[in-house]
């Protein structure tokens, strides 16, 4: 395919794009047009194939594919209305794999669409790591603050770590921290929650900042009581996720958060140095 051919393309879908609420999509009559095709019937028979790939692969079609009228002018003045469908980036992926590659503009597409939607995984994935990261350093700061309220009211470091491992239990329905690290296969000497999903650090940090805020509200001293305080405030939490059929216990391990925070540590230096140079090309270094 000739260059400036591809560079046209890419343009051209580039301007057929739309947002709403902030979702890219496209409309199907506009795609039609630039996937080359004349009939509207045949273009429809390529995105039911698209819709049952859609299917198979474990999502709903309504989330990608949105049936819509719109009104286009006639002679006359008259109107009329037609069938559209609003298309994710998925949707219109899906389309061009089922589409004629031998058509210029579908082999375009096919690559377009692949990248694209790859690019929105990867962006995706990495909010989802910077998200983990930062609740892990909330926790962190959290139980920072508990240690120092629970001090106050006569727990020692020894203490505060038997109450921790107190919470994780009935956090974890029973199990305790060691009990976890092993089903998880967490080092025995690292922390178990640099292995934790984002919504059981949540949890662990919900829980903890519940019993910082009534230890000092009901001024509670002691290590059993304050102990027994932050057990409820696991197991009300617990019952909360149980409540959306989610058990702590049997999520599974994710990565060490400390070689995620190495790897967006790396990448950030690579930004950084690819910013430089282009501020230095463009000033003609």
């Amino acid at each position: 395919m000739e260059k400036e051919l591809v560079i046209q393309l890419n343009k051209t879908f580039e301007e057929s794009a739309y947002t709403q609420n902030g979702v890219e999509y496209w409309m199907a009559r506009d795609l039609q047009k630039l996937l080359d095709y004349a009939e509207w019937r045949n273009f429809l028979l390529v995105i039911d194939k698209a819709k049952i790939a859609c299917l198979n692969s474990g999502q709903n079609i309504s989330d990608h594919f949105v049936d819509v009228n719109k009104t286009i002018p006639m002679p006359k003045g008259a109107e009329k209305d037609i069938q559209d469908i609003m298309l994710t980036r998925y949707a219109c992926y899906l389309i061009a794999q089922n589409g004629d590659p031998r058509k210029e503009q579908i082999a375009f597409a096919q690559s377009y669409f692949a990248i694209q939607t790859r690019k929105q995984e990867l962006l995706e994935e990495r909010i989802a790591l910077v998200e983990r990261i930062r609740a892990r350093e909330k926790l962190v700061d959290t139980e920072v603050k508990l240690s120092g309220i629970v001090y106050e009211r006569g727990v020692d470091g020894e203490g505060f770590a038997r109450l921790r491992s107190k919470g994780d239990q009935s956090l974890f329905g029973g199990y305790t921290t060691l009990e976890m690290k092993k089903k998880l296969g967490v080092p025995e000497k690292r922390p178990l929650a640099d292995f934790l999903p984002t919504i059981t650090i949540k949890a662990k940090d919900f829980a903890a900042e519940i019993t910082g805020f009534n230890t000092k509200k009901k001024n509670l001293r002691g290590e059993q009581v304050i102990t027994n305080e932050h057990i409820k405030n696991n197991k009300d939490v617990r019952d909360l996720l149980g409540k959306s059929g989610i058990r702590p216990e049997l999520l599974p391990p994710e990565e060490d958060i400390k070689k995620l925070q190495r790897r967006l540590k790396s990448e950030g230096k690579k930004i950084a140095k690819n910013v430089k140079m282009l501020k230095g090309s463009k000033n003609g270094v």
